[in-house]
């Protein structure tokens, strides 16, 4: 049968040498879809959750979904799943570009990589070759050099790789591929960085994959990108001015959390903005593979054209930081990229380290010349590049993160984060269920594993009350579920923006022949949901885990729109619990029959 799955993937041992090619589990893919839901069943299924992160017992899965390399719109994710060293629990961190799709084309569903090289290592892929080959030569390279030299090395290959960041291990290092697009978050560069695997390259013949039904699937393609196109955020703001058009409207309500949360209105916030990003150094608008939305910036940092900053980056730096100067915003975000740092968790930690100097915690003689003074420039720009060094005192302990650099100090409430990871740019405090989200996040702080912010402010399916709890739990769980399914089937989230589960479950029968209903496809997400959650059980996970800053729930928002308001996590948690079916924060034996799981 002609399905859009490859139906194969190569475990890759690089303690031995041994790479194995193995048949994919259509039962199991059936159940788990690919991508993020699939990768997370086998790293359960083997044992991962108990192993030490940062040791060999460690693995990682590159893993596309079966929409991926499809004609299907915004089809270039991939998902990279492992056991994160930031969190300690599952990591699922999800990139765009072109690599993903190319390691489709080139007959793989998925890259099991496991054990650790004796020598720093490169993956080399070309359809249906995989060998690995020694990567001295591009040690201590920025992340684009290093794109660059292995191209040269390999004509016509993607590329993905760490940086410096990564090759330290912080705790912060993301996986850059395609230049500037990163799976950024959990430390997933860190775990590759502990494998002394320095790249991946993709070399793929093929340009097209063939799905079960190329007609229906056409058909469904057609439907999904008119309805893109006709979408006033996928079809106007996103391609308009990019993520960024989000900063003016988080600020106007009163939710742009500034001075690592102490405040949250910040009233330079348009000089920040997507608008003047656009105004003031914009290049070209970018897109993924096969992406209508073309939400990606390209921009000029001195002589230098980059990829340019998104939402979370321009908030962190920007508010976060008491900042509002955009050129040094675009330099930090570059500096992030080239070094191979989480862009939201590494401004996020300086922000956190501006609040312990200012209150004293850390000293003058601790910042090496730069003080780390709110609004500061030169802060922002040269922290990001001694984080990415790791090597100053100072820096060694940021980069690994907020939750750690505060609790060193005396002070862990500093840390504006959720299971070590931290939280993105909207306050939980004026709008409620984002907080919920925030707090049960499977990956720790994360806003794109129930993006609520598209009905409490976006008024996407609806318009919801952002101040209130009520209902605010069923929402929080219907957008989890079905960002699992997303991530699971390699599309972009973004895309949720216009389409749902019915348009979702056209897309996906059509590539690979299942018969999925749309509320099926929902218990697909909500399996998924829960096997992660059985994942950081195992991991040691306990229910207090599931919590936010006590500065949310006990320091009410001072001024601005949303002025007075506090987190009422303490209503929507328990509410949480019980349409999840779960209890003390993980699934009752029920729920897991429910769902064909076992613990």
């Amino acid at each position: 049968m002609k399905t859009s799955y490859n139906g194969k993937l190569a475990r890759i041992n690089l303690s031995t040498g041994e790479i194995k090619v193995e048949q994919l589990d259509m039962e199991l893919a059936t159940k788990f879809i690919g991508g993020r839901g699939l990768g997370t069943k086998i790293l359960y299924d083997e044992g991962v959750a108990t192993v030490d992160p940062l040791s060999a017992d460690n693995k990682l899965v590159y893993i596309t979904g079966p929409m991926t390399g499809t004609a299907s719109p915004t089809s270039g994710r991939y998902m990279v799943v492992t056991k994160s060293p930031l969190t300690g629990m599952i990591a699922s961190s999800n990139s765009g570009g072109v690599w993903g799709a190319k390691l489709k084309y080139a007959g793989w569903d998925a890259l099991i990589v496991e054990g650790k090289a004796s020598e720093w290592t490169y993956i080399n892929v070309v359809d249906d070759k995989i060998e690995l080959l020694s990567a001295k030569d591009y040690v201590g390279l920025m992340s684009e050099e290093a794109d660059e030299k292995l191209k040269e090395a390999h004509p016509g290959c993607n590329v993905l790789n760490i940086g410096p960041a990564g090759e330290h291990q912080s705790l912060l290092a993301a996986i850059m591929n395609d230049k500037d697009r990163a799976a950024g978050r959990s430390g997933v560069g860190a775990v590759m960085g502990s494998k002394n695997l320095k790249a991946i390259t993709v070399t793929a013949t093929a340009k097209v994959i063939e799905p079960f039904d190329a007609d229906k699937l056409k058909e469904a393609t057609k439907a999904c990108n008119a309805k893109i196109r006709e979408n006033g955020v996928t079809g106007g703001g996103l391609p308009t001015y990019g993520t960024a058009v989000l900063v003016n409207i988080i600020n106007n309500t009163g939710s742009f959390p500034t001075k690592n949360w102490q405040e949250s209105y910040y009233d330079k916030a348009d000089d920040i903005s997507g608008e003047t990003l656009k105004d003031t150094y914009l290049v070209k608008h970018a897109a993924c593979h096969r992406c209508p939305i073309a939400c990606g910036r390209v921009i000029k940092v001195g002589d230098k054209v980059v990829g340019g900053p998104e939402y979370e980056p321009l908030w962190a730096y920007g508010g976060n930081c008491g900042l509002h100067d955009l050129n040094a915003i675009d330099e930090a975000n570059m500096w992030c990229n080239e070094y191979g740092l989480d862009a939201i968790s590494t401004p996020c930690t300086i922000a956190a380290a501006m609040e312990l100097y200012e209150k004293g915690y850390i000293k003058e003689d601790e910042c090496d010349g730069i003080p780390l003074t709110w609004g500061s420039s030169e802060a922002i720009v040269e922290w990001t590049k001694r984080m990415g060094e790791g090597k100053l005192p100072l820096a060694k302990l940021m980069a690994n993160g907020s939750y750690r650099l505060c609790e060193h100090y005396g002070h862990p409430e500093f840390s504006m984060s959720v299971k070590k990871q931290e939280m993105p740019a909207y306050d939980a405090r004026g709008i409620q269920g984002i907080g919920i989200t925030y707090a049960t996040s499977n990956r720790g702080g994360c806003h794109v594993r129930g993006y609520l912010i598209s009905p409490e402010v976006l008024g996407l399916p609806e318009q919801l009350d952002r101040t209130t709890t009520e209902g605010k739990a069923q929402w929080c769980k219907i957008f989890q579920d079905l960002t699992a399914v997303i991530d699971s089937m390699g599309l972009c989230l973004f895309s949720s923006f216009a389409l749902g589960a019915p348009e979702y479950t056209a897309l996906l029968n059509a590539g690979t022949g299942t018969n999925y209903t749309p509320e099926e496809l929902l218990t697909v997400g909500e399996r998924i949901y829960n096997i992660e959650r059985l994942f950081n059980k195992a991991a040691g996970m306990k229910p207090e885990d599931d919590r936010l800053p006590k500065r949310l729930t006990e320091e009410p928002i001072s001024d601005g729109p949303s002025k007075g308001q506090v987190s009422q996590i303490h209503v929507t948690l328990p509410q949480y619990y019980e349409v999840r079916g779960w209890e003390n924060a993980f699934p009752t034996k029920e729920t897991l029959e429910r769902l064909g799981l076992s613990e």
